[in-house]
């Protein structure tokens, strides 16, 4: 079975990270003050990579957040040195994936977001 993680994340005031499971309905959500929304979309990431991680099936991460998935697709550049540790934090749990893609969808498609309320 694929496992379809819908990621999302918003900094600001009342920022925070979560993922949605579509096959499984499961959610996680955590309040994170003092956070960018760069930085949240990245821990949201980190958070359902750490949940799965010995999980043998194919994932595949959704996330509206055009500026992570390129980076961590290796398209674009990380110029920012909190960004760039969550990046190889990131690329270090993706390597314990066998079949893992992180996929950029536009935000009005993101069960995440919707479910999380952003």
């Amino acid at each position: 079975m694929v496992l379809s993680i819908f990621v999302d994340g918003s900094g600001g005031p009342s920022s925070g990270f979560g993922f949605f499971v579509k096959e499984t309905g499961e959610s996680f959500y955590k309040k994170e003050p003092g956070i960018t929304n760069n930085q949240a979309e990245y821990m949201a990431i980190i958070s359902a990579l750490q949940k799965f991680t010995g999980i043998e099936n194919e994932i595949i991460i959704y996330s509206d957040s055009k500026n992570t998935v390129s980076q961590l697709n290796h398209e674009y550049a990380i110029n920012n040195d909190k960004l760039r540790s969550l990046a190889r934090e990131t690329w270090d749990l993706a390597a314990k994936f066998p079949n893992l893609k992180i996929i950029w969808i536009p935000r009005n498609q993101n069960l995440a977001g919707k479910m999380l309320g952003s």
